[in-house]
């Protein structure tokens, strides 16, 4: 077997606004589904919640993009998922399913049941997806893109600072309380995103400058969650918008 290597393939792309990054990561995305389809024929992708994916959810929704990816090939996970039901405004199924899902004729995703016991749900997430990726107890399953944001503490998914999740190398899925979302949290971990064959970041706002400085130095000293998310064999892209890049 060919030794992986451990170089990084980082791309980053700027726009000036949410929606011209909407087009550039649908164009990303689509290229990483064709190459997955034609090699494996299917493409597994896993989704983040919060407000930045929302002009990229819709933007694949309408007319002119829904046409365009084969929907019956695409298996759709999540990254992470708050503690809560699927109807629930905080879900970030719940998100992807009104922006998104109920418009496209989608029929294969998996939830993380946030509505359950969190040590419940965390454990039955990563059965279903060892079950679908066909892999045994000391396997990591090599998802074929992962769509990340990042927050203005650096974390990612549901990583935060100082977290135990930082130190999870066994484990694909944990719960856990963060103490300062006052919250329960599912999340993969990152020895799941570094074996990706794509992550990639979106981000926007002034106030996301700071940390993508931080995030995009790979010669800094990881400290923050989003620097530990560096693929060991596959590409890592950022997609921001000129407020993030500049802070102005």
């Amino acid at each position: 077997m060919q030794a992986r290597s451990r170089s990084i393939h980082l791309s980053v792309h700027i726009h000036k606004n949410p929606a011209a990054m909407a087009e550039r990561a649908a164009h990303i995305l689509a290229a990483a589904c064709e190459e997955a389809v034609a090699e494996r024929g299917v493409f597994k992708i896993a989704l983040s919640g919060g407000q930045t994916p929302i002009p990229l959810f819709r933007l694949l929704a309408a007319h002119d993009w829904a046409d365009r990816l084969p929907w019956d090939k695409i298996t759709f996970f999540w990254v992470d998922e708050r503690c809560v039901g699927p109807d629930h405004p905080e879900s970030n199924y719940g998100l992807a399913r009104r922006e998104m899902l109920s418009h496209l004729p989608v029929t294969h995703f998996f939830r993380m049941r946030g509505e359950l016991d969190p040590v419940k749900a965390a454990t039955m997430y990563e059965e279903q997806i060892r079950a679908d990726f066909n892999i045994g107890p000391n396997e990591i399953p090599r998802f074929d893109f992962m769509l990340l944001g990042v927050g203005d503490d650096g974390h990612t998914g549901s990583i935060f600072p100082n977290s135990p999740a930082l130190l999870e190398r066994k484990r694909l899925v944990i719960d856990q309380y963060v103490p300062e979302r006052k919250a329960d949290r599912l999340t993969l971990t990152l020895p799941v995103l570094n074996n990706s064959r794509c992550c990639m970041f979106l981000v926007t706002g002034k106030e996301k400058h700071a940390v993508l400085s931080k995030t995009l130095n790979l010669l800094d000293e990881p400290t923050l969650p989003a620097q530990f998310v560096r693929p060991a064999v596959g590409d890592l892209i950022w997609v921001v918008d000129e407020a993030a890049a500049t802070g102005e």
